[in-house]
């Protein structure tokens, strides 16, 4: 894995990815106004990446965008990987790898999630607090390799104090309400039914999604710390429970974007 890591690394190095400060995961619905901000971009095209995975998912547009955002230079990945896509947990997590290869020193992540709060509404923002990890594999299976991290990350803090408490301080600041709870990681692709929205309810979920925790934990196995926003884009009450699909979400995704653009803007101001 090493030398993938120093190939794609080299590769992106090459093609004027030099200094980046901070990197940013950007999910469903959410890459275009994002990257928007960003000045002079240099952009990169996953399948001309050594070893990158390539999206297979219509909302993810599968590019690396670098720049300056806030008078940072900023690495931003317009799309991800998922585990129901077909790629193994390894794969999924490359490119977090490959980052830290690069030179960053705080991962921001945000993601499209399902709201099992009954006291929050679709369209708000959640801050991950903790999460659970209901997938089926774990990225760190296999043979370690003491180069990248330790055999048993440590997990009791997943999320960064120090992001997480500038995000709180911002959202107060700017009026937005940002809550924060336990997201759930599930296989996907498919939505969950009435009786397993209780059911992870009941394991302590606040919101349910398909993404996210493997990176997270990637990023604590090699000592980069890291926060996520989730924006809640149904609502999952399996005594009410509707139809959604997924244009839906996307939309949903899209009218919260300019809000989650805001708080990670200021947040990459101060770090």
């Amino acid at each position: 894995m090493i030398d993938q890591i120093n190939e794609a690394s080299d590769y992106i190095r090459k093609r004027g990815v030099t200094q980046p400060a901070i990197g940013v995961i950007l999910g469903t619905g959410l890459g275009s106004l994002f990257v928007k901000e960003i000045q002079n971009p240099v952009v990169v095209e996953y399948h001309d990446i050594p070893h990158f995975p390539v999206s297979t998912v219509e909302s993810h547009k599968g590019k690396l965008i670098y720049g300056l955002l806030q008078g940072k230079y900023v690495l931003a990945m317009q799309g991800r990987f998922h585990y129901y896509e077909g790629y193994s947990m390894q794969q999924i997590t490359f490119p977090v790898r490959v980052m830290k290869s690069l030179g960053i020193k705080h991962l921001l992540l945000s993601n499209a999630a399902g709201n099992m709060n009954l006291s929050w509404k679709k369209g708000e923002l959640m801050l991950l607090d903790d999460h659970i990890n209901f997938q089926p594999d774990n990225p760190l299976r296999g043979i370690n390799n003491d180069a990248l991290g330790p055999r048993f990350p440590d997990m009791s803090r997943p999320y960064s104090t120090y992001l997480n408490n500038h995000l709180t301080s911002i959202a107060k600041e700017q009026g937005i309400k940002l809550n924060i709870g336990v997201y759930v990681s599930v296989t996907g692709p498919n939505l969950e039914t009435r009786a397993e929205y209780r059911f992870l309810r009941n394991m302590g979920a606040d919101a349910v999604g398909m993404s996210t925790v493997p990176e997270v934990i990637v990023a604590n196995h090699m000592g980069l710390p890291c926060c996520a926003i989730s924006v809640l884009t149904d609502d999952c009450d399996p005594d009410n429970l509707k139809s959604v699909n997924i244009a839906e979400i996307i939309a949903v995704a899209g009218k919260s974007e300019p809000v989650l653009t805001n708080l990670y803007k200021e947040l990459i101001a101060r770090i």
